[in-house]
């Protein structure tokens, strides 16, 4: 094909040419498009061919480095572009900068390619000067193409019913086949290894995870969603809610005549939920409810399905521009809330194991819309194309979570030596823990297991399992090895999740402890109470 024969080599030359021996004067990157620009958004841009979009940047601009932070399935390099930081782009050079550290994810699932195209978009204004005052408080740092294997899986007939890329895009799992925005908690794909060590390393103060809506015809142009897990810190979601979100719609609606609104979906035909807006799940699985239970702030953004692609892929980039116009002007602020969130304390305090939607106390106006049916010209498949359709109807929001069951965080939990699963994932997920010298006794709290249900069938390759029973006193000998996880610690309010037998995102949840817990009539990993 003479375009994306072009394509693949012309500007790559043509750029090389451009930025040789010009990194220290302004370069003109007009000649720089994205495979989605020079297909008239017909098609998605490649891996390789992001790489090397990525690499004339790195050397057309002392503005931005270039680095990776991990690998996927197939060995791929995981690119992150980093702006603001002078140095370099390692975890100490960012972190020395002292800025609040803004980390941007797009194409989590390969099909919803709209962030990857935007993120290409923005770093390259960025790259030429564009937006440069952010560097005065922030530290921007980009990964545009998290599953890239899944990326280059490319079909037709993938994501149904969205609207383009007529050309086709990519599949949502890796190349494991798993859903790496289920894989947050278990840490099974080497991409999620990747990118929790990205959180751990570079510690970004807000995460923004750019994602494709399925389901509902809606009249936004994107929806968003704050972290939902009940045991995220309070003064974090406050200034999401209350101002940080709210701003950035007054402003899109402004600026363009957009509407933005929280993530939801009206009940599928024939479920047993009453009508009303529903937003998703609330439990760390899920990329944006983990990085809030990090106490960091998290934002998720999920362009409408069925506009236009060049629709989804510019209601992306003004949404993520607006997001850092906030961070820059309130970098402080940022920092001081998850700085206070990192020192809160919540040992003894009722913490939730698990949740359920919470009605809104008033019915609020939701935008729905309507579509059309166009045909994809390649390969005859149908697609719903947005029309500019508002319809108002109020109706009950369920837009947070409250909890159903709770209980007191206990100062530390035991984790016995011989469960190396579970302390591969604590060391993964960057939560503190020590081991015990000598035996010692101690007071605890054991986990009497009633019963234990599997899940018949598999759900991202493994049976999940609920616990059932509840904690006793108990006089015991901690033995030498055991690991001690103190929940007095910033990552405190993860470690609870991940080792608490009913929460229901564990370790336990996702298998991890099943060899431990056959015929087991206690739980292995034993709590120390608070005030012991």
């Amino acid at each position: 094909m003479r375009r994306e024969r072009w394509y693949g080599a012309g500007w790559w030359l043509i750029g090389w040419l451009a930025v040789a021996g010009a990194r220290a004067q302004p370069v003109d990157l007009s000649f720089l498009q994205t495979r989605a620009e020079a297909t008239g958004y017909e098609e998605t841009t490649r891996y390789d061919e992001l790489m090397g979009f990525l690499d004339v940047l790195d050397r057309a601009s002392p503005r931005l480095h270039l680095t990776r932070f991990g690998y996927t399935t197939e060995g791929r390099a995981l690119p992150l572009m980093v702006y603001g930081a002078p140095e370099g782009a390692g975890p100490g050079a960012v972190r020395r900068t002292g800025k609040t550290r803004v980390f941007v994810m797009a194409n989590i699932h390969a099909g919803e390619v709209c962030g990857k195209e935007a993120m290409l978009m923005l770093l390259r204004s960025l790259a030429a000067g564009r937006y440069a005052r952010w560097a005065d408080s922030l530290v921007v740092m980009v990964a545009p193409i998290y599953n890239a294997d899944g990326n280059e899986r490319v079909n037709l007939f993938n994501r149904p019913r969205q609207h383009g890329p007529v050309g086709g895009m990519g599949q949502r799992p890796n190349a494991q086949g798993l859903d790496l925005n289920r894989d947050h908690v278990k840490l099974d794909s080497p991409e999620a290894r990747s990118l929790v060590r990205l959180l751990n390393d570079y510690d970004p103060h807000v995460v923004v995870d750019l994602h494709t809506t399925n389901g509902t015809v809606h009249a936004y142009h994107l929806t968003y969603a704050p972290p939902l897990h009940p045991n995220t810190d309070a003064g974090i979601v406050a200034l999401l809610r209350n101002v940080w979100l709210p701003e950035v719609t007054d402003i899109v609606r402004e600026k363009y005549g957009w509407d933005f609104y929280y993530y939801g979906n009206l009940p599928s035909p024939g479920s047993e939920r009453a009508r009303g807006w529903y937003t998703f799940d609330h439990r760390p699985r899920f990329s944006t409810n983990y990085a809030g239970l990090r106490n960091r702030f998290a934002i998720l953004s999920e362009a409408y399905a069925y506009a236009t692609f060049e629709e989804r892929v510019q209601a992306t980039l003004r949404f993520v521009e607006e997001v850092l116009h906030f961070a820059y002007a309130n970098a402080t602020v940022i920092r001081k809330r998850t700085a206070a969130a990192d020192a809160g304390v919540v040992v003894g305090r009722p913490l939730a194991l698990t949740a359920r939607p919470a009605p809104s106390a008033e019915p609020v106006e939701i935008l729905l819309g309507a579509v059309a049916e166009e045909q994809n010209p390649y390969s005859g498949a149908v697609m719903l194309r947005r029309r500019d359709v508002r319809r108002p109807e109020r109706m009950t929001e369920y837009g947070t979570f409250v909890p159903v069951e709770t209980v007191p965080a206990p100062a530390a939990y035991v984790v016995p030596a011989s469960l190396a699963a579970v302390r591969d994932r604590l060391q993964a997920h960057g939560i503190r823990f020590t081991v015990l010298g000598t035996e010692r006794p101690a007071t605890v709290e054991r986990f009497r297991i009633d019963s234990v249900h599997v899940a018949e069938r598999p759900y991202q390759n493994r049976h999940l399992r609920t616990l059932y029973g509840g904690y006793e006193p108990a006089e015991t000998t901690l033995p030498a090895g055991a690991l001690v996880v103190p929940v007095d610690q910033p990552l405190g309010r993860l470690a609870f999740t991940l080792l608490e037998p009913r929460s229901d995102d564990g370790l336990a949840t996702w298998g991890l402890l099943d060899e431990a817990l056959e015929g087991a009539t206690y739980y292995p990993i034993l709590r120390l109470p608070a005030g012991e």
